[in-house]
């Protein structure tokens, strides 16, 4: 079975198609903004356009376009493919890179928010989530994690925050979506936001 990879949750946007668990090709690009513009063609510059039988999409959390952007695409996509849709969490797939890299010990993600927070969240030694997506000032971000090893775009700010531990700086690369578990899939692809919206309806509770 093929599976398209699109993660555009965060600064990063990437592209993968694989063949089972086998890569067999992807692209990965720090864009910062621009995601809109970019997925498409990287998506089209795939083998066969990167059709697939299974759609695998980054839920996030991130930024809020970049998310929303991933999944019109996706569900575009496997609308006019009749493929199956799947998401997972964007500090999953983070989780599961560091754990490829520094195995058998568990990992903090912390990732840029919004507003000047960071998404926070712990992880195991499996790359099972040990606790809820947080997102948190910095200073509250530091006292509330305890694991050595952090990983994401905001680890070493962590790390330097806090006083110790070990920092992966890395983001997330749909090149790598083989590491997770398929535990860590799910057909509900609503986003994961991670943080309350800045605006309410009029009368909202």
């Amino acid at each position: 079975m093929k599976t398209l990879v699109i993660d555009s949750a965060t600064e990063a946007c990437s592209v993968a198609l694989f063949d089972g668990v086998a890569l067999v090709a992807g692209d990965w690009r720090m864009l910062g903004r621009g995601h809109a513009e970019q997925l498409v063609p990287m998506i089209q510059a795939l083998p066969g356009n990167g059709q697939a039988d299974r759609i695998a999409v980054a839920l996030g959390p991130g930024s809020f376009t970049g998310v929303r952007v991933g999944l019109a695409a996706a569900r575009a996509l496997a609308f006019a493919w009749n493929a199956d849709l799947v998401g997972y969490p964007t500090l999953a797939l983070i989780a599961a890179m560091a754990l490829d890299e520094q195995p058998g010990e568990p990992v903090t993600v912390c990732t840029t928010g919004g507003h000047g927070e960071w998404f926070v969240q712990a992880f195991d030694a499996a790359g099972t989530a040990a606790g809820e997506l947080a997102s948190l000032p910095p200073a509250a971000a530091a006292t509330s994690t305890c694991s050595d090893l952090v990983a994401g775009s905001q680890s070493q700010a962590l790390v330097t925050q806090r006083g110790n531990g070990v920092a992966l700086e890395i983001w997330p690369d749909a090149r790598s979506f083989h590491l997770m578990s398929a535990s860590q899939l799910t057909s509900e692809t609503a986003p994961l936001y991670g943080r309350a919206p800045d605006a309410r309806l009029p009368g909202a509770a």
